[in-house]
């Protein structure tokens, strides 16, 4: 099949073009949001071509991923049909709803029009999908090439604008964790967070934007990985640290209560619990060696690529044959 797809999420783009379908990924001259093309710190196969908008009212396009509420609008337009009617359509919520959260109306409830697939059961739920059709394809990932070691005594933690998102990223959690052992932050926006939390350098360091080889390597040497988000939706970098065989302590929150079994490390919402942990896996590392491997059982099936990708074929076959 010939998709539509835009460059949204950098981890899960990465693992969806890896199927076995040519990828159109809209671009623009300035790589805007609208127009980021290919990934230049992923390892993308070459079958995710760029395309420029102009180019695709001539372009054959079987269906369109859509994974933002502008992207409907944008893809009639460059299209130059009506997407859902013309073309399939699904659309890949990555997220878990914001403000009143029992109530929160997904923006393509009540629709007939589209496919609404979620990346988590958890997102599912909490979502309003009204009468709109919906699926759940679980994340996958490509394994990295790093395998955890663990030899340094410091804990790693991969957040996104960690001080914009604060409490949603458990930000405000760090000193805690930094009294146990050195905190290596790594993500987009993180320069300045050491100032902004009152921790000095030899307590927590900064690693901005670093390209996933390197930070996957750089992660593997860690002790333990701390996933301290109060709500979000599955964090790939969690998934990824947990197939590098890394141990987890992690806040029993949103999908993270599914996907991090007891013998993995530490799931609770007692802090007092997790610091108990974090301290153990710095003074024990053999303790740390077996809750990774657990760790890395648990992901190698439900999270592996094959599975993927096999899932999301097999929900673009029926998308498009149906539509037929």
């Amino acid at each position: 099949m010939n998709v539509l797809v835009w460059h949204v999420h950098g981890s899960w783009t990465t693992s969806f073009v890896h199927g076995r379908h040519r990828y159109l990924v809209p671009v623009t001259p300035d790589r805007g949001p609208y127009g980021l093309g290919r990934a230049r710190t992923y390892r993308w196969p070459g079958s995710a071509v760029e395309v420029a908008p102009a180019e695709l009212r001539r372009a054959e396009v079987d269906v369109v991923v859509l994974q933002r509420p502008e992207e409907f609008d944008l893809a009639c337009e460059w299209l130059g049909r009506r997407v859902g009617r013309d073309v399939p359509a699904v659309y890949v919520e990555h997220n878990t709803p914001k403000g009143d959260v029992p109530n929160t109306r997904h923006p393509m409830a009540d629709r007939d029009d589209l496919l609404l697939t979620h990346v988590t059961h958890f997102n599912e739920l909490f979502w309003d999908n009204g009468a709109t059709r919906t699926a759940v394809v679980e994340h996958g990932v490509v394994a990295p090439d790093a395998e955890w070691t663990g030899e340094l005594e410091r804990l790693a933690v991969v957040i996104n604008e960690p001080v914009r998102r604060w409490r949603v990223t458990g930000t405000d959690l760090l000193p805690r964790f930094a009294a146990v052992a050195p905190l290596d932050v790594f993500g987009m926006g993180v320069a300045g967070l050491a100032r902004r939390l009152g921790l000095p350098a030899d307590r927590l360091a900064e690693h901005d934007d670093v390209p996933q080889e390197r930070m996957h390597a750089e992660l593997a040497r860690r002790r333990a990985y701390l996933h301290l988000c109060r709500w979000t939706s599955l964090g790939l970098s969690l998934v990824e640290a947990m197939t590098m065989g890394m141990p987890v302590v992690a806040l029993a929150s949103t999908e993270a209560v599914a996907a991090v079994p007891p013998e993995a490390g530490a799931l609770s919402t007692r802090i007092d619990t997790l610091l108990e942990t974090a301290r153990r896996f710095v003074d024990d590392p053999a303790s740390a060696a077996r809750a990774g491997a657990a760790a890395r059982r648990a992901t190698r099936d439900r999270y592996g690529l094959n599975r993927f990708l096999a899932d999301w074929d097999r929900l673009l076959e029926e998308e498009t044959c149906g539509s037929r």
